[in-house]
């Protein structure tokens, strides 16, 4: 499935005969393709830097000369900002978050692209699986939610939007550690990991049934085992293409959430 990890020290290989070769974190770890100064360039980067340039490529393609009756390529684009526009910033800021669209729709395809990545023939590995590549995402959103909220309600009435209206003294002293906590710790670490975990759990679980496949029938343990696992690998292979487009749509919507809650001054 990864064909450049580095091996794990004392493992082997699947046709060395020495037992099944278990995947596990090794299989997320990847020595350097190439090297530009003392910086070493691993496959998950050139993965996420393609992807980038996927995304930019396809809209400026899709936009870069609009016409009145749109072609295949701006029909797509098109149809891929009004579902970002309509399912995700609509529902969360209503018509005065248009501002924040072009964001939105970078964030939903970009996210969505890279998870693709481990369905890939070649690519095969979602960067997203790796939490170095989701954290930077998580740093941005924050930045900008923590930035519109001292913009909308200044530095100081944006803590104050953080404490609950009406709420008696003696509640107020254990409820505001709890929601300092929320919106400091709690929510960008549950945002994160949660698109990393969905991602290195379907990545593992996909990377399982291929690998015992190919083991089964290497060693002819059993056709029938080796087609029940196959069947296996195809229903996880179906089930994370719904998984790579669910994790973005979710990341997605909870950041137009947060961006909302910057901006309104309702608790």
């Amino acid at each position: 499935m990864t064909g450049d990890v580095a091996a794990p020290a004392g493992g082997c290989h699947i046709f060395e005969g020495c037992g099944y070769p278990a995947p596990g974190l090794q299989d997320f770890m990847y020595t350097p393709v190439f090297h530009i100064g003392g910086w070493g360039v691993t496959k998950p980067e050139l993965l996420a830097m393609l992807c980038a340039v996927i995304v930019i490529a396809f809209f400026w393609a899709a936009f870069s000369k609009p016409r009145l009756i749109p072609g295949r390529t701006q029909s797509l684009g098109e149809m891929g900002i009004l579902a970002v526009r309509d399912q995700i910033l609509r529902p969360a800021l209503g018509r005065k978050g248009d501002t924040y669209l072009p964001f939105l729709v970078s964030l939903f395809f970009y996210i969505f692209i890279m998870n693709l990545m481990e369905l890939i023939p070649i690519a095969q590995f979602p960067p997203m699986s790796r939490i170095g590549f989701v954290w930077p995402l998580v740093f941005m959103v924050y930045g900008l939610y923590w930035y519109l909220g001292f913009k909308t309600k200044g530095f100081f009435g944006y803590f104050k939007s953080w404490i609950p209206s009406g709420v008696p003294a003696g509640i107020l002293v254990i409820l505001l550690p709890v929601e300092v906590a929320k919106y400091v710790i709690v929510q960008p670490f549950t945002l994160g990991v949660r698109l990393f975990a969905n991602m290195f759990a379907g990545h593992l679980l996909l990377t399982i049934f291929t690998v015992a496949t190919w083991y089964m029938m290497s060693f002819s343990i059993g056709l029938l085992f080796a087609a029940g696992s196959f069947a296996m690998t195809i229903f996880v292979f179906l089930l994370e293409l719904l998984v790579d487009l669910l994790q973005a749509f979710i990341f997605t919507t909870l950041t137009a959430t947060y961006l909302a809650d910057s901006l309104e001054y309702a608790h």
